[in-house]
């Protein structure tokens, strides 16, 4: 999803497994953007920065106590402090995996309406 520029989700339901390994890619990756990030951020901005959807943004913001739902709206509640409380939490307990994005190589699949233009 993000090599493509699009926000993206796996499919769901997840396994438990699935479940836990996913959020915790997700927790990684938004700690990482609330740490680098200063002034306000809605959670669009962050989706369309992570290229993770919204609703998965919410639960895992849900499960760390950094979001509050106040007047008909999620808003993001956290403090630098918090953030790295998180993070160090996390890196005692798993270490982390960086990927470089140039070591990537990705092509878009060949949907089957790209398919029918090609003529023999």
């Amino acid at each position: 999803s993000k090599k493509e520029q699009k926000v993206g989700s796996p499919e769901k339901p997840l396994s438990d497994l699935g479940l836990l390994s996913y959020r915790s890619y997700w927790t990684a990756v938004l700690l990482e953007t609330l740490r680098h990030h200063s002034g306000n951020l809605s959670i669009k901005d962050i989706s369309l920065m992570t290229a993770i959807k919204t609703e998965d943004i919410i639960r895992t913001l849900q499960h760390l106590n950094l979001i509050k739902y106040w007047k008909g709206q999620h808003i993001i509640s956290v403090t630098p402090k918090v953030i790295e409380e998180h993070l160090a939490r996390k890196e005692t307990s798993a270490k982390m995996y960086h990927i470089d994005p140039r070591n990537l190589h990705w092509t878009p699949p060949v949907t089957s309406a790209s398919k029918k233009k090609t003529r023999y």
